[in-house]
């Protein structure tokens, strides 16, 4: 008769001559890195908000003022709200139940550029003391144009089908942003110093995807192994104007 010993130590599992390892965490890769540009970017005008005084008045306690954000530069040549993502690679985990938030506050929307998943749910508010309406202009999902004046509830939707989604108000002509309606959970959007880092990404073959509403996509291939942390840079090339 053959005798069969089972020891049991603190995470590992020693079946005969085999050895287990009981609730190792799976391994989660990252892959970060920066966006910057060579070239001459265009200056992005000061927006005039006379026509809404209160807007006016509340941004004049800033102490720089309001411009467009179409393209956001910072130290070193960084670019602000690109999107950096997954765009093919290994399955993402299901779409969150969480919403997503975006605001109306000050005559502008926040954040400029709001990130979700196909059916994650959106939320859109506004935080200001008068009207607003959200004007979505979609190619390939259903266009919408809904008025919000202040104190009214939330607006909620969600989008069934990836896309790039520019946002305008049709009352205050200079608010603009846009609904990045992605497959992926990894993405990242990058900030004043155009870093971006996407975390937790199963070992595997990735095409990592940046985009930004002026400059268009560039993609990059990158294979991630164990726990390794990759680095990417995207460098748009901008055209003087």
């Amino acid at each position: 008769m053959k005798l069969r010993f089972v020891f049991t130590l603190v995470g590992v599992t020693l079946l005969g001559s085999a050895l287990l390892v009981v609730g190792a965490p799976p391994a989660a890769g990252t892959i970060e890195g920066k966006v910057t540009y060579t070239g001459t970017p265009p200056k992005m005008k000061v927006i005039d908000m006379s026509k809404e005084p209160g807007c006016q008045k509340e941004q004049s306690a800033r102490t720089e003022p309001v411009r467009y954000q179409t393209v956001v530069t910072g130290a070193g040549n960084s670019l602000q709200w690109v999107v950096v993502y997954v765009s093919a690679g290994p399955p993402s985990p299901a779409t969150p139940a969480k919403q997503v938030v975006y605001d109306q506050k000050g005559c502008e929307y926040i954040p400029h550029v709001a990130v979700m998943q196909v059916d994650q749910p959106l939320e859109i508010v506004n935080s200001d003391q008068w009207a607003h309406n959200i004007h979505p202009m979609p190619k390939v999902n259903p266009e919408w144009n809904k008025s919000q004046p202040p104190g009214t509830p939330p607006i909620t939707t969600k989008w069934d089908k990836p896309e790039f989604i520019p946002v305008k108000c049709n009352i205050h002509p200079w608010m603009h942003g846009y609904f990045v309606v992605l497959n992926s959970s990894h993405y990242s959007v990058t900030g004043s110093d155009g870093s971006f880092s996407l975390k937790g990404l199963a070992p595997g073959k990735y095409t990592i995807t940046a985009w930004q509403e002026d400059f268009g996509s560039q993609s990059q291939e990158v294979t991630v192994a164990g726990n390794e942390t990759k680095t990417l840079s995207f460098v748009y090339k901008v055209l003087p104007y």
